[in-house]
């Protein structure tokens, strides 16, 4: 393995992890609270989660034809994008902030996919 794989790898399942796993960590009824507060429908929450889960599986499962990645790279980034601007017009600018993090290391991973998938 490589040293762009090696980096590739490290940073993509660190990002996917950071966009998947704080639904699952966080008290469900702060969630719930969170999509009622930002006046998303009730079942957003639902449709968000199983959006990510099927994002990171595309991204992830190294055989998925790359064009599916590339797709799956797209609406992460809307998502954090999303997210960020619905947390800043909500919550303020502190939270507003937090989802441009994970949106960084997702460029990062990115930058890596596109530098071992395509001809440079």
């Amino acid at each position: 393995m490589s040293k762009d794989e090696k980096i590739y790898w490290s940073v993509t399942i660190i990002v996917m992890a950071l966009i998947v796993l704080p639904s699952y960590f966080a008290p469900r009824e702060y969630l719930k609270e969170t999509i009622r507060r930002m006046e998303f429908p009730s079942y957003f929450g639902l449709e968000l989660n199983i959006l990510k889960i099927v994002g990171a599986i595309l991204i992830l499962v190294p055989f998925i034809p790359v064009m599916f990645k590339e797709w799956s790279y797209v609406g992460s980034g809307i998502l954090l994008l999303s997210a960020s601007l619905a947390h800043w017009r909500v919550d303020g600018p502190a939270k507003g902030l937090a989802p441009l993090v994970p949106f960084a290391v997702l460029l990062v991973s990115y930058y890596y996919f596109r530098k071992l998938n395509y001809a440079v």
